[in-house]
């Protein structure tokens, strides 16, 4: 293995597989142990277990290795690696978590009763093992590559697609499992992609300062001077007064935002301030690129 390809494996692939670890972890021991559900093709490969009694590894790859075939002729080879490792290392995970359980070496989590906190432990580790193979540029594979394709050749909107085959899926399992049971999926589903977002998006957050003055240049030179923080001036004119003003924008941590706000207190209590929130923020004085 070159120098490069060893690199590009420890910053890329190295996570994949390491997200889809704890995806196939919260498979087996939340959401199969007490008969819930997912969508996509991991769904339909839950479905095949609770009717059929099929090993969802095998079935999540069988599944997916026409789309493979599919994916590599039109979407391309150097987009489908990436889904072709992680929907791989998937159902070797899937595989291992069959082997331990099998053997008594994991027991899984099953309540009896109350599904609640299996739902809920079942949407994180769902949630952050995808988020962290998102967060790397991987997929593992199934409804993405369908969607990827329809959004190509259609023009399909791909959360559309995701979310009308996951609807479908999880309507079918209402043959097999009771409705109890898909209403808790729901949840599992909502938090896991709350916890994709949180991940993809970044755990770090900070406020973007958006302030409207007629002291545009002293509050950009206050800002930098007493916080150490960059700052734009956009030119603009109100509407209705017709005046120039200037448009200040600053991004500042958010145990920062009471100090910010002070200075524009001081400086011009007329100011009209938006603050809002974003994520993932790159560049000097934050995280690096």
């Amino acid at each position: 293995m070159t120098t490069k390809r060893l690199i590009d494996f420890f910053r890329s692939w190295l996570p994949i597989a390491f997200g889809t670890a704890i995806y196939a972890f919260g498979l087996h021991y939340f959401v199969i142990s007490n008969e819930l559900m997912e969508g996509g093709v991991t769904g339909i490969s839950l479905l095949l277990n609770y009717a059929l009694g099929w090993p969802v590894s095998v079935t999540t790859l069988a599944l997916n290795v026409p789309l493979f075939i599919i994916g590599w002729k039109t979407i391309g080879k150097s987009a489908m690696l990436n889904t072709i490792f992680g929907a791989v290392m998937l159902s070797l995970f899937l595989r291992a978590m069959e082997l331990l359980i099998g053997r008594g070496w994991i027991v899984p989590f099953r309540s009896e009763h109350d599904f609640f906190l299996a739902t809920l432990y079942a949407g994180l580790t769902l949630g952050i093992g995808l988020g962290i193979v998102f967060r790397f540029g991987g997929t593992t594979g199934g409804t993405d590559i369908i969607a990827s394709l329809l959004s190509k050749t259609r023009g399909w909107s791909i959360g559309q697609v995701i979310l009308g085959v996951d609807v479908l899926v999880i309507g079918t399992s209402l043959l097999y499992i009771p409705k109890e049971k898909v209403l808790y999926t729901l949840v599992a589903v909502f938090v896991a992609s709350r916890t994709i977002d949180f991940i993809t998006e970044g755990a770090y957050s900070a406020k973007a300062f958006t302030i409207m003055s007629d002291h545009g240049e002293l509050l950009a030179q206050t800002i930098t001077r007493e916080m150490d923080r960059g700052v734009t001036l956009f030119p603009a004119k109100g509407a209705y007064s017709q005046a120039s003003k200037s448009v200040v924008y600053s991004v500042v941590a958010r145990q920062e935002t009471r100090k910010l706000k002070s200075i524009v207190k001081r400086i011009d209590p007329q100011a009209f301030i938006v603050i809002s929130d974003v994520h993932d923020v790159l560049g000097e004085g934050f995280r690096g690129r």
